[in-house]
């Protein structure tokens, strides 16, 4: 019995060393990153939340709304110039992520399960781009933001919504286990700690060759988009959080989809394998009274950063239908 209680001990100091080493180590690399990818826009205070919103442009108001794991420099790396010379365009990065604020108190807590609705976060972004002076924008939300353009739609001022590879329907069947495990209250709370610490920039550079999948990523993006941002503790228990709550919110808001009458335009391509088409974008085109569905031929879930093209003329299409251009 004294040797199990002494191999017990031994084990549970071993726990505790390894629980302070992974939390300094977590540590400093948060602090490197952030120093290595400060914010490149300005802060916007919504109740109580800083938000971070970059603005470029002249025009139309556009707003871009990024997907899980991402922040506002996926769009600027490449798209946002591109529009840049006829739209005003506001890239926001989501709450949580990026540089932007938890919508609520407490939501950072180790052990905390809940995250902020696709609701909650059009609303905040709604809020702080209005204080911009977007009053009534064009809204395009990619793979997780669709979520959050769609919300956007249904509750605040917009004038037409772009869907893009997005997580637009609730989905059979469930999750991956990723964000089943590191979406729950255990799971985050052990798990993100260990990835800031451990996992290096060779999982991650390999985590976006599924994105960009079939095409080749660019090597520009991995630090043009601040990719980094994504495994810093907070930031990734934010996206696991988030990811893992959004079907049951989905099931809510797809039910009024039918009702919109806002135009929209939907693109996906044949090849993404992270938000299949056949379970978002066609279903969603159907439900939706005033939508147009472009299927782009061979691309993945990044056309925006793969093939822009097809993705600013939507945007144009989109401008024109909404009495913009």
């Amino acid at each position: 019995m004294r040797r199990m209680m002494t191999f017990l001990a031994v084990i549970a100091a071993c726990a505790s060393l390894l629980a302070v080493f992974t939390a300094h180590r977590a540590s400093s690399r948060v602090a490197d990153i952030e120093a290595a990818y400060p914010p490149k826009g300005q802060f916007v205070e919504v109740d109580g939340v800083r938000l971070h919103v970059i603005v470029e442009g002249t025009g139309p108001d556009l707003v871009l709304i990024h997907g899980a794991g991402g922040n506002a420099q996926d769009f600027t790396h490449d798209l946002v110039p591109r529009l840049a010379d006829r739209y005003r365009v506001f890239a926001v990065d989501r709450p949580g992520l990026g540089h932007s604020d938890r919508a609520r108190p407490g939501l950072n807590a180790a052990f905390h399960r809940d995250a902020e609705t696709p609701m909650e976060q059009a609303r905040l972004l709604a809020a702080a781009t209005r204080k911009l002076g977007a009053e009534q924008p064009l809204v395009l939300g990619h793979s997780y933001g669709a979520s959050v353009a769609m919300a956007w739609a249904l509750e605040e001022p917009a004038s037409g919504i772009v869907i893009l590879s997005g997580a637009s329907m609730p989905w059979p069947g469930p999750l991956r286990p990723y964000y089943r495990i590191f979406g729950s209250a255990l799971g985050s709370a052990i798990g993100a700690p260990l990835v800031t610490a451990f996992v290096g920039e060779e999982r991650v550079r390999a985590a976006l060759e599924g994105v960009f999948a079939p095409a080749p990523v660019d090597p520009d993006y991995f630090v043009a988009a601040a990719v980094p941002l994504a495994v810093r503790t907070d930031t990734f228990r934010a996206n696991a959080r988030q990811v893992k709550s959004l079907r049951p919110n989905l099931v809510e808001m797809s039910a009024r989809y039918p009702d919109m009458t806002l135009p929209v335009e939907i693109l996906h391509g044949t090849e993404d394998t992270t938000v299949r088409t056949e379970i978002h974008a066609e279903p969603l085109a159907a439900t939706l009274p005033n939508a147009t569905l472009t299927i782009l031929d061979g691309l993945g879930h990044a056309p925006h950063n793969v093939a822009p093209e097809p993705v600013i003329a939507a945007i144009d299409r989109l401008a024109a239908r909404a009495g913009l251009r």
